[in-house]
């Protein structure tokens, strides 16, 4: 009997979006039998059974819904997660002191947290079990409906008690009662009166009525290119790497240029069988080991620049590799025009193969460390430019985050005014840096951690966070031996805010350095954030 109703109120779920006079006609014989008996007097029966059909909502145990009863914040942000297809996210790091890690509600509260949908009562509580307003609720539902809403306005409602609402909530309420999700109680909106469980059922059911949303909400996420570079793994662990992972493409670190010309230091045939095998693509690493005298060698000789994109373009066509991706650092400034060349006969003769060509460059600085590059011819010739976006700060410089949301964005908007975002792919860090300082604060120096021990150093240290939003990271202290230690964090919140700026840009894809440094919990928050970005409300 259940898989009956269920049929049946899918279908009258079909009608409604289709047709809403034959989905009121079919709506008795969709809830002969109620999933749960306390809702047969409730004026959202429909929208309950229909929810409940969709494993989108559930009872308060004892198999009753309790239509009347107030619900809470973390009840309406699961019920706003799982209506827009979210996923929880069990991350690493929490945003709010009352949200403890072992609770229900903790994976869902990360989740809307991550993507803006909600923010806490104070700077680290959440207030899980506060009653949600009407005002509040047309708030949080205008965040993830994704409405601009100006920050304060004089709009007009036409509610007789819009003296009563809270200026902050005045255009949210305004926006929903627009888009049909809440209305008021004839002519007044009871902005402070707490939402019942029947309530959002219906304003959520309200939602799913417009099928341009619902057809958005219930689509497959386009995931673009999720490039994966190995390091420090053998094949098994990278492989087992990949497939826990958002990963498509795979970029081993199988060349290196040295005095000899360009030769392979370990082509594992077996990951490119696996790769293939999964549906996954190989871009191998091509790199210089940072030797600014030996790459400049090989660029400025015409022969042997020839020999190494001949030997590569054979090694790719051979081995049946998918692509390259070109990781020279600490070019020469004067070799500017022959990289370029370089890369533009790459292009040539991978085209030829065919296959793709990729170039990882470092944000420009306009630095001795960049002036080697030519961003615009690059991109012409090259299919893809990949921003490595960290090392904003690092050893032997002043303390600060590897990778802030105002320096990957202001890096990213350089390499967008020369390259088309069709050709730009964003790679992100999954390390940090733990800034040591001298009692004296006189200097400091840094040690590279994975997101994996910066977790475990966070929470065997029982270290504070505090998120800083103008950063779009947490940051955090802690002192050892005499020493302040100093930590700007990557997790699954401040790499899903890069993720969100560059969907915003509509860029091809991400890359991540290096596979293995993740928290599995960074996975969920941006499969989330790529999702989320997709919607058009």
């Amino acid at each position: 009997m259940r898989n009956f109703t269920s049929f049946l109120a899918c279908l009258s779920l079909y009608f409604s979006i289709v047709s809403p006079s034959l989905a009121a006609s079919g709506s008795t014989a969709a809830t002969t039998k109620l999933p749960f008996p306390d809702i047969s007097m409730s004026y959202a029966k429909d929208a309950i059974v229909r929810l409940y059909d969709m494993d989108l909502i559930e009872g308060t145990g004892d198999g009753l819904f309790e239509p009347a009863k107030a619900i809470t914040r973390a009840e309406l942000v699961t019920m706003l997660d799982r209506l827009f297809a979210l996923e929880p996210v069990p991350a690493a790091i929490s945003a709010f002191a009352d949200v403890p890690v072992g609770e229900w509600y903790y994976p869902w509260v990360q989740a809307a947290t991550q993507l803006g949908i909600v923010t806490g009562t104070a700077e680290d509580k959440f207030g899980p079990a506060s009653l949600v307003s009407r005002q509040d609720a047309s708030v949080m539902i205008s965040r993830a409906l994704k409405q601009k809403l100006p920050v304060s306005g004089s709009s007009q409602t036409g509610y007789g008690d819009q003296d009563q609402i809270a200026s902050y909530a005045v255009t949210a309420v305004l926006r929903m009662k627009e888009l049909g999700v809440m209305r008021g109680d004839g002519a007044k909106f009871r902005p402070t009166a707490s939402v019942t469980r029947q309530e959002a059922a219906v304003m959520m059911d309200n939602i799913l009525q417009r099928s341009g949303w619902t057809s958005q909400i219930r689509s497959k996420t386009d995931m673009k290119i999720q490039l994966g570079w190995q390091y420090g793994q053998t094949t098994e662990q990278f492989q087992n790497e990949v497939l826990s992972s958002n990963v498509n493409t795979l970029s081993p670190r199988w060349y290196f240029l040295g005095k000899a010309g360009m030769s392979n230091t370990s082509v594992d045939a077996s990951l490119l069988t696996w790769a293939h095998q999964h549906g996954k693509k190989v871009w191998a690493m091509v790199g210089n080991r940072s030797n600014r005298q030996t790459t400049h060698d090989m660029l400025s000789d015409a022969a042997k620049r020839n020999a190494v994109v001949t030997y590569l373009a054979n090694e790719v066509k051979n081995k049946g590799i998918d692509g390259l991706n070109i990781d020279f650092e600490n070019v020469d400034p004067q070799d500017r025009s022959t990289f370029a060349q370089f890369i533009a006969d790459l292009a040539k003769a991978l085209d030829a193969v065919p296959a793709s060509l990729s170039v990882s460059l470092s944000p420009d600085t306009h630095s001795d460390w960049t002036d080697a590059y030519d961003y615009a011819a690059l991109g012409k010739n090259a299919d893809y430019i990949v921003l490595m976006g960290y090392d904003e700060h690092w050893n032997g410089g002043p303390a600060g985050s590897v990778s802030s949301l105002p320096w990957v964005t202001k890096g990213l908007d350089a390499l967008l005014s020369q390259v088309p975002a069709a050709k730009a792919i964003l790679a992100m860090p999954f390390y940090t840096r733990d800034w040591a300082a001298a009692g004296d604060s006189s200097s400091v120096t840094a040690e590279e951690w994975s997101l994996v021990r910066q977790n475990d150093e966070i929470m065997t240290r029982n270290v504070n966070t505090v998120w800083n939003g103008q950063i779009g990271q947490y940051t955090a202290e802690y002192t050892d031996l005499g020493k302040l230690h100093s930590l700007w964090l990557e997790d699954g919140r401040s790499l899903s805010a890069k993720a969100a700026m560059g969907e915003e840009r509509a860029i091809a894809g991400y890359a991540y350095w290096y596979m293995g440094g993740e928290s599995p919990d960074v996975w969920v928050s941006l499969r989330n954030a790529m999702r989320f970005s997709s919607y058009r409300f």
